[in-house]
């Protein structure tokens, strides 16, 4: 892709609820178009279909956690180019590299920084 892409949909997925809902909030003041999912399987599943311009993903959840939900998505054709930042309570450098492995392109540990995760958004931005 040529150029920088221009972020608006977010998708957020997490299975805290009241961190889905804060980011959502937050980043909807801020002019994103974001959609949060507190189920990995959902998410993926949206992801997959919708195409959205940005994933936050937590790591430590249920069934999918967010190394083998990014992994997933990293390895369909058509979501590969889906930025994602994990954001994650997560701190090992071990878990960052791993993160990083599976295609992330920013690791983020919680609590969240807002405006951190606002200059990351926009280097991801200007990376792609």
């Amino acid at each position: 892709m040529q150029g920088k892409r221009k972020i608006k949909k977010i998708l957020v997925v997490d299975d805290d609820r009241i961190i889905t809902t804060l980011l959502k909030k937050y980043l909807e003041e801020k002019g994103y178009d974001v959609t949060a999912m507190n189920e990995a399987s959902e998410g993926l599943e949206h992801a997959m279909t919708r195409k959205p311009d940005l994933i936050i993903l937590d790591v430590m959840m249920p069934i999918i956690n967010g190394f083998n939900f990014c992994r997933l998505i990293k390895a369909e054709e058509g979501s590969k180019d889906i930025p994602i930042i994990l954001l994650t309570s997560r701190n090992k450098l071990k878990d960052i590299e791993i993160g990083l492995e599976m295609g992330a392109e920013a690791y983020l540990i919680k609590p969240l920084n807002i405006e951190e995760l606002l200059k990351t958004i926009k280097v991801v931005e200007s990376a792609k």
